[in-house]
């Protein structure tokens, strides 16, 4: 949003001696974000003057084009030039424009004169003639974009000035610009109107506002209207007729638009423009002779087209909104006209429209039809509903003045202006949520300064919002509104108070030891993008049935060659190892972990409001909308695992390398992976280990496989031959690992060893040996550990002897001898009688 600060001062004014750069840092404190401070027509130096075509004469040339020779009369002080003796009345100027005629006034730069970028005027001889001088285009001048033709002026205003006379200051240059970034939860500066508020409000000054005027009751006095959908709440028009169809834009007008950013037209398209810009309120006029019935707000019918106003025949999606009369549709609603309807220069009657359009409609419509304009921007961020009917009026009464046009008895206003949402809040919310000295008093005098309805009752605030503040929704929308405009700096300092940390999940953990261990294991991570096309997923020869086949289409995908989320790590990495080779990085040793998406039966995701908090229904049905979204891990091999060196030959990576990413994470873990063979894609039948662990009931879980490619894919890919892979889901393997007890206090009281030698069959393992003493001894045992295993004969023909340091300590006392013998022999017995194990003797 660009802000001339002339026309701000008009709306405002401001306390005397404040700066650009003041008003800058203001607006900046009340979270708006000043981009750049630019000054228009600010370095022009020398004489620019108005002056008036007195006679021309064109003059066609060799090259195909025609000069002018034109007499321009600058005024009798300025029209004496030694450099044309002959012309005593008249500055002689070449110039190659052909928009102007004898009697037109227009800018002129004399000899002397420095134009934007250092252009320097001079005399100089220039296709047979001495041009002592230049007529400007505003383009010339640093005042706008326009170089279709040279800058002519209001005849009115020239000759108020006088020939002669400086026409920066007829053109109201200088002036400085301010060129705002605003946020989309602050609509309402979208407007000159809303940003002197804004300004008004920061220097603690009084705002007139202009567009005050209430909505008049549903009246169908001017050009009727039928609204057939909820999608447009108001809808207000007026019919002026005898516009002068010869009336031209006004000088200061034209400057005002081309300061902010828009290229001035035509009068009546110029009028809404300035009205827009200064009010936020989008306006449209329509040819009234063009009209056929009454005006019609309703959805675009299937297979429905209209021409818009550049001349683009668009066919209309059913959820465009549409404004219709009887010849079908005429303009795509908010975003731009039709070209039936279009106001042309032998317009003399037109039905002027204010409306308001839901933010949603009008967002979806112009990037459907890639249709972006200024007065679509202000209707997808959400206008002011309560501004169009004096918007209207204001149009009309410049019109008027302007065009010397007509403005017939009523209006038309259909629909109503929505109420604002009235909240209720405790005195001392800011304050509290701040963490500032804020008193009731200041808040009632900030909210009522922003055009908030304040009533005080007793600790309580009711509120209701202007109509323009379309974001104060909720409680703490007002606590930020309290916040903005007194500035943050009235928080005051203070040490936040330390929570209990909670540390990390078991799984964070888990993750965490399984990426170290990876790591240290030789391999390096890598990150992807979360991306792939079914291309990809054909080239892996995964079956039709393969879970990774259901893939998740993204709705706005970030490149159209990629619109799935992954399903699979594997294409990925494989294009990892591609780009590394492509460098010459031919040993690799690649591993990434992340989350693969996977679409089953799942619902179609609610769109819950966003004006207040979803309920637990709600976000139940979000979270149950969801793609699975398992965890993976993956590694890719290919070339030399170790290089050749004097230690010895190089080492070769293959399918042993992939299958030990998959046991050191395992065994990171404490848990025990199984291999078995299998003939899983995208691995080679003959080549692939499928990769299972044992659960905490002993059961085997599928968690992968682990192999050398299938060749077809390496040729897909571009791979090296032989490369290696693995992938496994590592939320399996995590929930199968073996999970630690909670950590117990370390006790202070003595530790009691107690040792035990037990004869028992060879064919018994240890481990279920030390099971069963765990078991027998209970809470008291601390550790238990394997020091000595016999076998001979002295332990007997298929016996054999295992030796056992059992560490037992109580949280709260020291252990009698007797509590600890009694411990030791309850184990003992458990052992004997699983396993016939009996008390080897000393």
């Amino acid at each position: 949003m660009r802000l001339p600060i002339s026309w701000l001062r008009e709306l405002v004014d401001l306390p005397q001696g404040v700066t650009t750069e003041q008003i800058a840092d203001a607006y900046t404190r009340g979270g708006l974000q000043v981009e750049h401070i630019e000054t228009v027509g600010g370095d022009i130096t020398g004489p620019v003057v108005v002056g008036r075509v007195l006679d021309l004469v064109e003059e066609p040339q060799r090259n195909g084009k025609t000069i002018r020779w034109c007499r321009v009369d600058c005024g009798p002080e300025l029209n004496v030039s030694v450099n044309n003796p002959e012309l005593t009345d008249a500055r002689g100027i070449v110039c190659g424009a052909a928009n102007f005629r004898v009697g037109d006034y227009v800018v002129v730069s004399l000899p002397g004169a420095v134009l934007p970028g250092g252009f320097e005027i001079s005399a100089r001889k220039t296709y047979g003639h001495m041009s002592d001088g230049m007529i400007c285009a505003e383009d010339e001048l640093g005042l706008g974009v326009d170089h279709t033709g040279i800058l002519v002026l209001p005849p009115a205003e020239a000759e108020a000035a006088g020939l002669g006379s400086d026409a920066l200051t007829l053109l109201g240059a200088p002036d400085e610009v301010l060129d705002i970034d605003v946020t989309p939860d602050m609509s309402f500066c979208l407007s000159i109107r809303g940003l002197a508020r804004e300004a008004a409000q920061a220097f603690d000054v009084p705002y007139n506002d202009q567009y005050s005027r209430r909505v008049p009751a549903v009246c169908q006095d001017a050009h009727p209207v039928r609204l057939e959908s909820a999608d447009c709440s108001l809808f207000v028009n007026l019919v002026l007729h005898g516009i002068d169809t010869e009336a031209v834009t006004p000088g200061w007008m034209r400057h005002r638009l081309n300061a902010s950013g828009m290229r001035p037209v035509s009068l009546p398209v110029d009028i809404t423009n300035y009205v827009m810009l200064e009010s936020g309120q989008p306006l449209h006029a329509y040819d009234a002779d063009k009209l056929s019935g009454p005006i019609v707000v309703r959805k675009a019918t299937p297979g429905e087209k209209l021409t818009t106003l550049d001349d683009v025949v668009r066919e209309l999606n059913p959820e465009d909104l549409v404004i219709a009369d009887d010849s079908g549709a005429i303009g795509l609603a908010g975003v731009m006209g039709g070209q039936t309807t279009e106001v042309g220069p032998e317009t003399t009657s037109i039905v002027l429209e204010a409306a308001h359009f839901l933010p949603g409609t009008i967002g979806r419509s112009y990037r459907h039809h890639k249709l972006p304009s200024e007065a679509s921007r202000r209707f997808e961020r959400g206008t002011d509903p309560g501004v169009p009917c004096a918007a209207a009026r204001m149009a009309a009464r410049l019109l008027v003045e302007l065009a010397d046009a007509k403005l017939a008895n009523g209006a038309t206003v259909a629909g109503e202006v929505t109420a604002s949402p009235s909240q209720v809040i405790a005195a001392d919310l800011p304050a509290r949520i701040l963490g500032a000295r804020i008193d009731a008093e200041r808040v009632i005098n900030v909210l009522t300064a922003s055009g908030v309805e304040v009533t005080a009752r007793g600790d309580k605030l009711h509120l209701r919002p202007p109509s323009w503040r379309t974001d104060l929704r909720d409680p703490y929308d007002y606590v930020e509104e309290i916040g903005c405009k007194l500035g943050l700096d009235i928080i005051e300092p203070a040490v936040p108070r330390a929570l209990p940390a909670t540390g990390l999940t078991a799984c964070q953990r888990a993750r965490r030891e399984v990426m170290s261990a990876v790591a240290q294991a030789g391999f390096v991570e890598v990150i992807t993008l979360p991306f792939l096309n079914t291309e990809e997923l054909d080239k892996l020869g995964l079956p039709a049935d393969a879970p990774a086949r259901h893939v998740v289409k993204l709705a706005n995908p970030l490149a159209d060659t990629q619109p799935f989320l992954r399903s699979t790590l594997l294409p990925g990495l494989f294009a990892a190892v591609g780009r590394n080779t492509s460098r010459s990085l031919d040993d690799l040793a690649l591993f990434e972990q992340g989350s693969v998406f996977l679409d089953g039966d799942q619902h179609a995701a609610p769109m819950p409001q966003v004006s207040h908090r979803p309920g637990d229904d709600e976000i139940s049905a979000l979270y149950s909308s969801l793609p699975d979204q398992p965890r993976m891990l993956a590694g890719v091999v290919c070339g030399q695992w170790t290089p050749a060196s004097w230690r010895g030959p190089a080492v070769a990576a293959d399918w042993t390398h992939a299958v030990l990413l998959a046991q050191t994470a395992a065994e990171a873990l404490g848990a025990e992976l199984v291999r078995s063979a299998a003939a899983i894609a995208p691995w080679h039948p003959g080549r692939c280990a499928k990769l299972s662990v044992r659960n905490q009931q002993g059961e085997l879980v599928d968690i992968g496989a682990a192999g050398e490619l299938h060749p077809d894919v390496i040729s897909a890919f571009g791979l090296s031959s032989r490369t290696c892979a693995v992938e496994l889901n590592l939320d399996l393997l995590i929930a199968a690992a073996p999970t630690s007890g909670e950590v117990s206090a370390l006790s202070p009281y003595p530790l009691t060893k107690e040792d035990v030698a037990l004869v028992l069959d060879e064919s018994v393992p240890a481990a279920d040996v030390e099971a069963a003493l765990t078991e027998g001894a209970g809470p008291l045992l601390e550790s238990v550990a394997l020091f000595d295993v016999y076998t001979g004969p002295q332990a007997g023909p298929g016996k054999k002897s295992l030796a056992y340091n059992l560490r037992l300590r109580h949280p709260e006392r020291t252990l009698t001898q007797a509590e600890a013998s009694e411990v030791r022999d309850a184990a003992v017995a458990l052992v004997a009688e699983r396993f016939g194990a009996q008390l080897r003797q000393a």
